[in-house]
């Protein structure tokens, strides 16, 4: 008995000397899980002073699922303004426009007209799956549309378009139209849970409020501007739309009627590239 005692014994001590031995060998390592980070602390032997070396490891978990509702700040756009013009110049009311004004003379100089959004937050809610999502925001609507014939000039009062510029030699002539807008979409995204690389699209309506309009001219280094609504609506209302292709994503929009409301028919309308995160 005394001996099966001992021999025991023997065998508890070596065990205990294996498993510290063990222990020495792989450190101790301990995961702490917050929300979509991970936090590995790992002992690394010991200092000079004796005492166990820690190690920490921060990950984030890229294949959970997005958030029921995520937001986006500060998104920008820029892309290009127009307008369809479908008015017919011959059979306008007498005032709006002065005699001799032809469709030819509100072209607009593509290149030049150009469109920029800030869109101070827009959020996206799951609705489906993270597949079927609705898309808001709001945000401001920058719009400069450079006419062609630097002739132009829009009044305050009848007729608002005239030939006013003639006797002088602009080198810019610009119709600036800014709106504070809310945009609504329904938004399908088809690539859920690839953070930053989704494939989808979206549509929906808009809807801008002017707050501010002015015609900015330069004339041999001078620049004036005038500013008035100069018969532009109030209100804008825009279907839109929204394209994604991984990293890149392009915008539109096209405007339910013309942009102005004394009779011509000036439809406006946006495309360019989207700088955003979804």
């Amino acid at each position: 008995m005394k001996r099966i005692f001992i021999l025991s014994a023997i065998v508890c001590s070596a065990i205990s000397g294996f498993a510290q031995t063990d222990s020495a060998a792989k450190p101790k390592v301990d995961t702490l899980k917050i929300g979509g980070m991970v936090i590995i602390r790992e002992g690394g032997g010991k200092d000079e002073k004796g005492q166990e070396r820690k190690s920490f490891t921060i990950t984030g978990r890229h294949n959970d699922k997005p958030s029921n509702v995520s937001t986006n700040w500060w998104i920008l756009d820029i892309g290009f303004s127009n307008y369809s013009d479908k008015s017919n110049y011959a059979s306008l009311t007498p005032g709006v426009v002065a005699p001799g004004i032809v469709k030819d003379d509100m072209k607009l100089r593509a290149g030049k007209s150009r469109n920029i959004n800030l869109w101070i937050i827009t959020q996206k809610v799951n609705l489906i799956e993270h597949v079927v999502n609705l898309k808001y925001g709001i945000g401001l609507e920058l719009n400069n549309y450079h006419f062609d014939n630097k002739d132009i000039q829009l009044n305050k009062t009848n007729p608002v378009i005239t030939e006013g510029f003639a006797s002088r030699s602009l080198k810019k002539n610009k119709l600036a139209a800014d709106y504070l807008t809310v945009p609504l979409m329904l938004n399908f995204d088809f690539t859920p849970n690839r953070h930053g690389k989704h494939f989808g699209m979206s549509g929906g309506v808009s809807a801008g409020y002017l707050y501010s309009s002015r015609q900015k001219i330069k004339d041999d280094g001078d620049v004036d501007k005038t500013k008035d609504d100069f018969g532009l609506r109030n209100f804008k209302l825009s279907y839109i739309g929204e394209i994604s292709l991984g990293p890149v994503r392009i915008y539109g929009s096209y405007a339910f009627k013309s942009m102005f409301e004394n009779g011509l028919d000036i439809t406006p309308y946006n495309v360019g590239f989207r700088f955003s995160n979804w």
